[in-house]
């Protein structure tokens, strides 16, 4: 069986952010206890840092919060879809891919091949436009992943793509880490923190190919 291919992103300090978002901070000491050295690390970030979930609640008020994610959204079987366009996802483009209902999408754009969480932050990274939102929505999927820190772009529907994807009751993975893996079928395997009330958590995730049957 295939091995699992870790699709996180580490966590450090002085890693890129969302502008606006705490600056990450990991600290770590070492105290002596009853004579043995005891190492412990401590954290300051938002939620929404590096490879994390969001939970409708997130845009949506009174949408669910993150201790309401159901474990079938994002494990199980993935499609990994390769984008050309450079600007965007767009319906225009998912519409040559086949996408059935309630399946799980992640999308693998040039966001990855410019090594974003090596950089410093890019307002122009590839990001899900409002039409292939709603065509998302049309078909039902459960859950839509991407590699970069937003399903919207920093200047185009980064509204409009979050209320229109969490208001549908789908569930988003952001900050993926796609690099080491190509488009293709995999089993994915996600688990964000269950942090109660919240709007989004931080998450690992991994996936592995799916063995066509011989």
């Amino acid at each position: 069986m295939s091995s699992w291919i870790d699709i996180s992103v580490p966590l450090y300090s002085g890693m890129v952010h969302w502008p606006g978002d705490p600056e990450v901070e990991i600290t770590q000491k070492r105290l002596d206890v009853q004579g043995t050295v005891v190492h412990l690390t401590s954290m300051n970030m938002g939620a929404h840092t590096g490879t994390h979930m969001d939970a409708p609640l997130h845009f949506v008020d009174g949408g669910q919060p993150m201790d309401s994610w159901e474990v079938e959204a994002t494990n199980g079987p993935v499609h990994v879809i390769d984008i050309k366009d450079p600007k965007a996802v767009r319906a225009a483009e998912l519409q040559q891919h086949r996408i059935d209902h309630h399946s799980r999408i992640i999308f693998r754009t040039v966001n990855t091949h410019a090594n974003w969480p090596a950089q410093p932050f890019n307002e122009d990274f590839v990001y899900i436009a409002r039409d292939a939102a709603r065509y998302l929505v049309e078909k039902q999927v459960r859950m839509v992943g991407v590699d970069y820190l937003s399903i919207g772009g920093f200047h185009n529907d980064l509204v409009a793509t979050h209320v229109t994807l969490l208001s549908a009751g789908v569930w988003v993975v952001e900050g993926l880490d796609l690099s080491a893996i190509s488009a293709g079928t995999y089993e994915l395997a996600c688990m964000p923190l269950r942090l109660k009330g919240a709007d989004g958590a931080p998450a690992r995730a991994f996936v592995r190919p799916i063995q066509a049957a011989a």
